[in-house]
């Protein structure tokens, strides 16, 4: 992350992979060390400190997963399940963190959060 910052990077937009949902808590404080506002895919990664997050939630996702493994366990041919995408989409606001790292959120923003951690 280091890099990140040497690059001149002014924030960081941290995209939903499993991978780097794994690697959450690492992710979240090397932004916080450097005083990177960071925008999650997963909201999940604003309950745990992140500035930012804005997406489905990591457990819908999987609950949708668990469905089309069921049909295909059931004897669903997966070519005749329909792609499901999520429908709810969450933004969390952690003023906890923006306060932590120097940065001001919009007030807009923030009256547009279904969630802000005070």
């Amino acid at each position: 992350m280091e890099k990140v910052r040497a690059s001149g990077a002014g924030a960081l937009n941290v995209l939903a992979t499993p991978l780097f949902f794994v690697h959450q808590r690492t992710i979240i404080d090397r932004a916080a060390t450097l005083r990177l506002p960071a925008i999650y895919q997963w909201p999940d990664f604003a309950e745990e400190g992140g500035l930012l997050g804005y997406g489905p939630r990591y457990a819908q996702v999987n609950r949708q997963r668990a469905r089309m493994v069921v049909k295909i366990l059931r004897g669903t041919n997966p070519a005749d399940i329909p792609v499901e995408q999520p429908t709810v989409f969450e933004l969390i606001v952690n003023l906890k963190t923006a306060k932590a790292i120097g940065h001001e959120v919009p007030t807009a923003i923030v009256q547009l959060a279904d969630k802000v951690i005070e």
